[in-house]
């Protein structure tokens, strides 16, 4: 019997400043697949996944979450409990404690108590490798630190899906390895993630499948070694050649 997605994309456009981004897409996303998505810059990558989480709202067509169907309205801000997302940017309150930065949402939008809150916080922090900067402030971490910390931060709200966009692209190589190693682990633990990712073994050694998108459509989509070992789209051959 075929699992029912945990996401599904049907139909969706999207413009910014008068610009068609997506161009009808359709996609589902099974409950613990890692979905990669690639492609060249401003070919919508970071729309889609914005999109999921109704960070921009669609023009046309349809995303459905665990069997709901999502639209704009009050129920949005449960779906965002649901769904974790980090960013090109860390987006910490720089003002705030490490521990802090994990402990606010729980506490204020999912009720937890302080001390629920800080030992799931404490989890958090030993998992992704910084369980002994809980009291620094964000400004004396690295960027690799900062990135682990949003990562941490997204997985206090205890999400069924991940999102990450490029989350790796705003640090300097030598933090990379450190980020992407948490979310291996993720992945391993068999957190439904959708990856914008430019770093191709990241895709071939964890993603479950990449899409590639093109001027706002999906070029093509399959296994990372139909992809990236054997690709069939012209515009993908061509891109992964930039690549290497």
């Amino acid at each position: 019997m075929s699992v029912a997605p945990l996401i599904r994309i049907k139909g969706l456009h999207k413009s910014l400043g008068g610009r068609p981004v997506l161009r009808g897409i359709d996609l589902d996303v099974a409950p613990g697949e890692v979905l990669c998505i690639i492609g060249p810059s401003g070919s919508g990558k970071s729309t889609l996944i914005r999109c999921i989480n109704f960070l921009e709202t669609p023009d046309a067509g349809e995303i459905w979450f665990d069997g709901r169907r999502l639209e704009p309205g009050p129920a949005l801000a449960l779906h965002r409990t649901q769904v974790g997302m980090v960013f090109q940017r860390f987006n910490l309150f720089p003002h705030l404690t490490v521990l802090r930065n994990l402990t606010l949402a729980p506490i204020e939008v999912l009720g937890l108590g302080e001390s629920e809150a800080s030992a799931r916080a404490r989890e958090l922090l030993v998992r992704v490798g910084l369980a002994d900067r809980e009291s620094a402030f964000p400004g004396e971490l690295s960027g690799g630190q900062q990135q682990r910390v949003a990562i941490a931060r997204a997985l206090a709200m205890r999400p069924k899906a991940m999102l990450f966009d490029e989350v790796t692209s705003a640090l300097d190589p030598e933090l990379v390895a450190g980020v992407l190693e948490v979310m291996k682990g993720l992945a391993r633990d068999g957190m439904t993630m959708l990856v914008v990712t430019h770093h191709m073994k990241f895709a071939r050694d964890v993603g479950h499948r990449v899409v590639f998108l093109d001027q706002g459509v999906i070029g093509e989509a399959g296994s990372p070694e139909e992809l990236l070992e054997k690709p069939k789209h012209p515009r993908l051959a061509e891109f992964l050649g930039r690549l290497a």
